[in-house]
C-alpha cells in the first residue's frame, strides 16, 4: 500500500496448455508449464508408455483426442516426430480445429515456423522452441530444463511471448534464424546423437577387453574431454591422431579389425576429421601428418 493506494502487481496471463503427443518432450514440457503456474488441461497419448509418462508428469490430465485438446487449450504444444509434423498441422488447420488467437507451438529443433503456416493462415499464433537436451521420459527433464537452451523461432512480434514461456520453463533463449534451423538441428544432432553412438562403441570395447565397470572408467574421462572441448574448442585435442602416432592408429584399427569389424568405418572418420582439426591449428606437424593419413587411406582400400 503507497499513500492509501493498494498496489497489485500484474501477473503473466495463465493459460490453458495442451499438448499433442505425451512422448519425452512434450510431458516434460507440459510439466515445467504447469510449474510456472500455467493449467495442462488435456493431452493425448496413445502408446502404454505415453500413458504412464503422462500420469507421472502430467497427474490428473485428462487423455483425449486431438480436436479435445485443441478445443480446451489456450496454447497447444505439437511434441510429435518430425515428418509427423507437417500432415499434423495441416489436419489441424483443415478441420478448423485451430482457433484464432491460439498459441501453437512445436518443439522440433528441424522446423522453424513455416511448418505452422496452416495453423497460421487459421489465425493461430506460430511459435518453434526447441529445448537443446536429450529426454529421458521421467521427471528429471524436468530440473533439467534448468539452464538449457531454447532454439527460438517466431514471427517478431511474438518473440517476447516465446522467450517468455521459455524463461518460464526455466530455459534460455537463443533466437534462431528461420533459414538457419536445419543447420542448427544438424549441429545438435552431431553433437549429440553421435556422442550416444560413439560412448556406446566405446563401452562396448572395454567390455571386450575385461573392463567390469566401462561407465565408471569413461566417466571422469568423457566429462574432462567435454568440459576442455566446450572451453578450449580444437585446442582441447589430444590422443595419437593428434600427436600424428601412425603406428598406434594402425595398432588400433588391427584390433578394431578382428574384434569389433563394425566400429572400424567409424574411427576411420572420426580419426579423418581429427586430423584435419589438428592440421589446420597447427598440433599435427606436416612430417607426421603423411603417415597417418597414410594408414587411414590403407583401411579405407581394404
Amino acid at each position: 500500500m503507497t499513500g492509501g493506494v493498494v498496489v497489485v502487481e500484474e501477473k503473466p496471463a495463465r493459460l490453458a496448455v495442451g499438448v499433442i503427443g505425451a512422448g519425452r518432450v512434450g510431458a516434460a514440457l507440459g510439466a515445467a508449464l504447469g510449474l510456472a503456474g500455467h493449467r495442462v488441461v488435456a493431452a493425448t497419448g496413445v502408446s502404454n508408455a505415453s500413458r504412464r509418462r503422462a500420469e507421472e508428469l502430467l497427474p490428473g490430465v485428462p487423455l483425449t483426442e486431438p480436436p479435445d485438446v485443441m478445443a480446451r487449450s489456450d496454447l497447444v504444444l505439437l511434441t510429435v516426430p518430425d515428418d509427423a509434423l507437417p500432415d499434423l498441422v495441416r489436419g489441424l488447420a483443415e478441420t478448423g480445429a485451430v482457433r484464432p488467437g491460439q498459441l501453437i507451438v512445436h518443439s522440433s529443433g528441424r522446423y522453424g515456423t513455416a511448418v505452422l503456416d496452416p495453423a497460421l493462415r487459421a489465425g493461430g499464433l506460430p511459435l518453434a522452441l526447441h529445448p537443446a537436451m536429450t529426454f529421458t521420459g521421467t521427471a528429471v527433464d524436468v530440473q533439467r530444463l534448468a539452464g538449457c537452451s531454447f532454439g527460438v523461432t517466431a514471427p517478431g512480434e511474438l518473440r517476447m511471448a516465446a522467450e517468455a514461456l521459455v524463461i518460464e520453463m526455466g530455459g534460455e533463449p537463443e533466437w534462431i534464424e528461420e533459414s538457419a534451423r536445419p543447420l542448427y538441428h544438424a549441429a545438435l544432432a552431431i553433437g549429440a546423437n553421435h556422442l550416444v553412438t560413439l560412448v556406446a562403441q566405446s563401452m562396448d570395447l572395454l567390455k571386450a577387453a575385461g573392463v567390469t565397470e566401462p561407465g565408471r572408467m569413461l566417466g571422469p574421462l568423457l566429462g574432462a574431454a567435454l568440459d576442455n572441448a566446450l572451453r578450449s574448442g580444437d585446442a582441447a585435442l589430444t590422443g595419437p591422431v593428434a600427436r600424428g602416432d601412425a603406428g598406434t592408429v594402425s595398432a588400433h584399427l588391427a584390433e578394431l579389425r578382428a574384434h569389433a569389424p563394425e566400429t572400424v568405418a567409424s574411427y576411420v572418420a572420426m580419426a579423418r576429421a581429427t586430423a584435419d582439426l589438428a592440421l589446420a591449428n597447427g598440433m599435427l606437424k606436416a612430417e607426421y601428418a603423411e603417415a597417418l593419413l597414410g594408414a587411414l587411406a590403407d583401411e579405407g582400400t581394404r
